[in-house]
């Protein structure tokens, strides 16, 4: 990777791909007839036998060029190489091909707390971060007050970050890359978690860091009002291939029409090293406005691991976050196991959405895995008869609306 670009350009991408070679795991469970046979076949074959491989190109071909002072936000649906593509930018991870060109002072934010240590203080986290993610103690002490002004953590300031709320913890995290003052800001996802206040706020040092202070953001986001409030430009990433470049209002037509073409079930979607979500669906699905709908989801894994957390969560076309079926306690003290998956259905005896297409997520803390899993299907709501069949909407509720539900349908 070299700087070498002109003075109007501070990144430029050609022709850039990523390869990972995906070793197949043999069968781990199988009958005791089958083990014995496999062992007799592997001594007749003096060896034993090698897992297939594949290789998966996370990125292909992908170029494209960003002025000094701009910002691009980069869309897709989950699995289409943004995140590759940032861990390149942020020389996280290298290319198999292509390359790519920066000018200027890099500062990412991919996962928001990496580096942070859960033993330690705010205070000492705060130096301790900044000093992984590049600036000197001079720069900690000039911009400390501010940092910590940001995230409006005073009281708390010499607490162990591990008795932070997972917002706390947020808000630290985004204060300390947010007044790096980088040439290039890199900023993947991390308005997924946080309160609408603090939404706006990051959303606010962006745009000065990008306009006032003549820096150039990359800015990945699934929220599609965010896109259009921040960028410039948008970019649109296909199966790991550039679809679009152009208008924001251009790339997010094409995203919103891509995200609708399918409302099938969710099936084998791998969700960590272990853990894969068996399957996810709604039936009916199209499903009427205030008409009831049937929900299921299914986990398995290769090893023991208990489900403490388990929420199907409910996002706009435009990627706002509108409802969630909180499963936790029906889930504190579930398990998955082996040879027995946990599934979970269950009834929404009116759904309260109006017309349009909806994307499903899921958020989900089970064994190592605690994540938000976005985007996975699309549930599509269709218009009620006449307006007495509109699902009622409590006058005063604000924000997501959280849905009741009943278990237990067969």
């Amino acid at each position: 990777m070299s700087s070498e670009l002109d003075r109007a350009t501070a990144i430029r991408v050609e022709g850039l791909g990523k390869r990972y070679r995906i070793r197949h795991q043999l069968a781990r469970y199988a009958t005791l007839r089958d083990t014995l046979a496999e062992q007799v076949r592997r001594l007749l074959r003096r060896g034993t036998a090698a897992a297939p491989v594949e290789d998966f190109w996370a990125l292909k071909d992908v170029s494209f060029e960003v002025a000094r002072g701009e910002v691009l936000g980069i869309i897709g649906r989950n699995g289409a190489g943004k995140s590759t593509l940032l861990k390149i930018l942020s020389r996280i991870t290298e290319p198999t091909s292509g390359r790519v060109e920066l000018d200027g002072r890099v500062v990412s934010l991919l996962e928001v707390g990496a580096g942070f240590h859960p033993e330690l203080s705010g205070r000492e986290n705060i130096q301790l971060n900044g000093a992984i993610l590049g600036m000197t103690r001079a720069e900690i002490r000039q911009k400390f007050d501010e940092i910590v002004a940001f995230a409006e953590i005073e009281k708390f300031l010499d607490t162990p970050v591990k008795r932070y709320s997972s917002g706390m913890y947020m808000r630290l995290a985004f204060a300390v890359a947010a007044h790096l003052e980088p040439e290039i800001l890199i900023v993947d996802e991390v308005l997924a978690v946080g309160d609408a206040e603090f939404q706006r706020k990051c959303l606010g040092k962006m745009k000065s860091v990008a306009s006032s202070e003549g820096r150039t953001v990359l800015f990945v986001s699934h929220n599609m009002s965010a896109i259009e409030t921040l960028c410039d430009r948008a970019l649109l990433l296909r199966g790991g291939c550039v679809a679009g470049v152009g208008t924001v209002a251009s790339q997010i037509e094409a995203y919103t029409h891509e995200r609708t073409e399918s409302v099938q079930p969710v099936l084998a979607r791998p969700l960590g090293p272990q853990l894969t979500l068996a399957s996810l669906a709604f039936a009916p699905n199209p499903v009427v406005s205030g008409a009831p709908v049937e929900f299921s989801i299914s986990l398995a894994s290769t090893e023991v691991a208990k489900v403490s957390e388990l929420a199907i969560l409910i996002y706009s076309a435009y990627g706002a976050r509108v409802a969630i079926l909180d499963l936790r306690s029906a889930t504190l003290e579930s398990r998955v196991h082996p040879d027995r998956p946990f599934t979970l259905r269950g009834r929404i005896a009116a759904l309260p959405l109006v017309e349009g297409d909806y994307a499903i997520g899921l958020y989900l803390t089970c064994g190592d895995v605690r994540a938000d899993f976005l985007d996975l299907m699309t549930l599509s709501v269709l218009p009620a008869a006449s307006a007495s069949e509109l699902p009622q909407y409590h006058p005063y509720a604000r924000g997501v609306l959280e849905l009741s539900y009943e278990f237990g349908v067969a």
